[in-house]
């Protein structure tokens, strides 16, 4: 008797935590047709809602796909973050950018490709968005290069996140970059470069040790997006902001971060212990860092997440 109570009472408590378990969802493959162009998403929708709020999620630089990835490495922290948010009621749109994954077929010729390609797309995923009326509000989520795209393209947008997003413009980022190598010669030949494309000159001699940062075909892009600082541009937002950052972060700095909360009083600053710019908590060394950015199985930071619902719910 007393085997058959625990027993029904066994049956009793999975009952209630089936009850109370986060809600499934269904994703479904999108397409967005600006002109000539086919742009491929993926949107992630919570199952038993008739109406929810919705992200749009911008990943990084680089050949990044929508769920985080590149050729080199597979981490599907965007993917984590889809997952995460629909178990917790968000919907939520992600999308391969122009020239990457699915979208490959959009690329524009280097030389013709500027940072306001990737502006416009994102308007334009936006607009798709506002027209599906299942959604009760938008949250623009960008990440890392991504979070300066959606703060520029996110006006129309009901709440911006930014995660991981820089807090200078790209070409004091990589003059830093190029000066934490401590290499003077180094310096000397890429900081006239820098400086000529920043103030919207390209430069016709570039040595071909130089060539995969500023060949001629990709200075068009540079310039273009050297325009563009983060403080600058999130200070024009209206609308709730977070600035969610990691302290172990190897990229981006919680210095970032604060410039950004600083530069706008709707924003609410948020440091992640231990999280590092792919949103996974790292407990080991650097090493251990880099090896988490091609780990499919390491899980993104739960903290982070509930950061992130709490303020999209509120």
């Amino acid at each position: 008797m007393r085997n058959a109570i625990i027993y029904l009472s066994l049956l009793f408590f999975s009952f209630l935590k089936a009850q109370n378990a986060p809600d499934t969802f269904k994703e479904t493959n999108v397409t967005l047709k600006i002109n000539t162009v086919q742009l491929f998403g993926t949107l992630t929708v919570p199952d038993n809602t008739k109406k929810c709020p919705v992200a749009l999620l911008i990943s990084g630089s680089g050949p990044t796909d929508r769920n985080g990835n590149n050729p080199m490495m597979k981490n599907n922290s965007m993917k984590m973050l889809a997952e995460a948010l629909a178990k917790n009621g968000i919907a939520s749109l992600r999308f391969d950018k122009r020239g990457i994954g699915e979208s490959k077929a959009a690329a524009v010729e280097e030389s013709s490709l500027v940072f306001e390609n990737y502006i416009e797309d994102v308007k334009s995923w936006i607009n798709f968005i506002k027209q599906d009326k299942r959604f009760t509000q938008l949250t623009v989520i960008g990440h890392s290069e991504g979070a300066l795209i959606g703060m520029i393209a996110g006006a129309k947008a009901n709440k911006f996140i930014s995660i991981a997003g820089a807090g200078e413009s790209a070409d004091q980022l990589l003059k830093s970059q190029i000066s934490s190598k401590g290499n003077k010669q180094v310096e000397e030949m890429t900081f006239p470069i820098i400086d000529s494309l920043k103030s919207g000159n390209k430069v016709n001699k570039v040595d071909p040790l130089l060539n995969s940062l500023f060949r001629a075909s990709i200075q068009p892009y540079l310039i273009s997006w050297f325009k563009y600082n983060p403080q600058t541009e999130i200070k024009k937002l209206t609308v709730p902001i977070l600035i969610v950052q990691g302290n172990n972060d190897l990229q981006v700095t919680v210095a970032d971060a604060e410039n950004l909360a600083k530069a706008n009083k709707n924003a609410t600053l948020e440091i992640i212990d231990k999280m590092n710019h792919i949103m996974k908590i790292i407990e080991g060394d650097k090493q251990a860092n880099f090896q988490s950015y091609n780990n499919e199985s390491l899980p993104i930071s739960e903290t982070m997440i509930n950061k992130i619902v709490a303020f999209i719910k509120k």
